[in-house]
């Protein structure tokens, strides 16, 4: 058995309906689908590292409270060992409303990100005693600094889920081996001022690097995947990684892509993988998951064990 992986940070309540097109301002339309489940950066990764084999430990706010109650069993249904940080405080846990469009599978959500607790009991360092692999995801920042200035002094690799800039991310980037940054990440102006081009992109691998990781990529949807990283005479070498080419009929629901390449990279880090190696297996699974409804759809969908499409992510 792979050693176990551990995630930190958010879990949400999700309320997806799926519908023709997302309305105008005052109108009202009819959804012809709906799903009420666990959501999250660091829940979904999780959710993933345990479908693929890895047995998985997540520290969260849940809290107390029928949503919580919704929450809860779902991760446990998943197989997800949670650490809740705040037990017993009612009404914590976030609720994201996502609204998907059937035709392309493009998504709009509207969430509150963190939970709604001011003050959170730091968790036990040893929560990575034995772990193959931490992933943070920005969320509850205190608590992911602790463990991963745990896990570093282990030698455990540390893996950002970088979704967006939030004013803990320079001391939390300080702590973390690898960063995965999503194709929204902006760094404040007052560090950087970068755009979409190739080359502003590659600008923004090196201004994180220097501020702590060694692995920096960052995705682009159904584009290449562009990765920073330093070689072992200590110069930076660039990369690229192209997803597979899904058909657009073929699209079903972009929900939590991300949350899935995250969460296969991490699991592949835990089983001992090099981190070019995870980055690969958690761009396939993200293109097989948009193939399928909801962020875990796909898990249902190959099952126990589930093996990789023999399609590979080309550089």
């Amino acid at each position: 058995m792979p050693a176990p992986l551990v995630c930190c940070g958010l879990t949400t309540l999700d309320v997806t309906q799926t519908l023709d097109r997302v309305p105008a301002p005052d109108e009202k339309v009819v959804a012809d689908g709906l799903d009420v489940t666990f959501g999250g950066p660091a829940a979904n990764a999780a959710a993933v590292a345990v479908g693929l084999g890895v047995p998985t430990t997540l520290v969260t706010v849940l809290g107390a409270g029928p949503l919580a109650d919704v929450a809860r069993a779902g991760l446990a249904a998943a197989g997800v060992r949670v650490v809740d940080l705040a037990p017993h405080a009612a009404d914590v846990l976030p609720v994201s409303t996502v609204l998907v469009t059937r035709a392309t599978g493009e998504r709009a959500v509207v969430s509150v990100n963190g939970a709604r607790t001011s003050r959170l009991p730091a968790p036990a360092p040893d929560v990575v005693q034995g772990a193959g692999a931490l992933l943070v995801d920005g969320h509850h920042p205190d608590a992911a600094l602790v463990l991963a200035r745990a896990a570093r002094a282990a030698g455990v690799p540390v893996l950002l889920d970088g979704g967006s800039w939030k004013p803990s991310t320079p001391e939390l980037l300080a702590t973390v081996d690898l960063a995965v940054l999503s194709a929204d990440f902006r760094l404040p102006s007052a560090l950087a001022g970068v755009g979409v081009a190739q080359h502003a992109v590659d600008a923004l691998l090196d201004a994180v690097a220097a501020l702590g990781p060694s692995f920096v990529a960052r995705s682009a949807g159904a584009g290449a995947v562009r990765v920073r990283r330093v070689a072992a005479d200590g110069r930076p070498v660039r990369s690229a990684l192209r997803p597979a080419a899904v058909p657009a009929g073929r699209v079903v629901d972009t929900l939590g892509a991300g949350d899935v390449l995250h969460g296969a990279m991490a699991a592949a880090l835990a089983r001992g993988d090099d981190a070019l190696d995870a980055l690969a297996d958690g761009v396939r699974w993200a293109t097989v998951s948009v193939q399928h409804a909801g962020a875990r759809g796909w898990l249902a969908a190959t099952g126990p064990g589930a093996r990789l499409p023999e399609s590979e992510p080309r550089g």
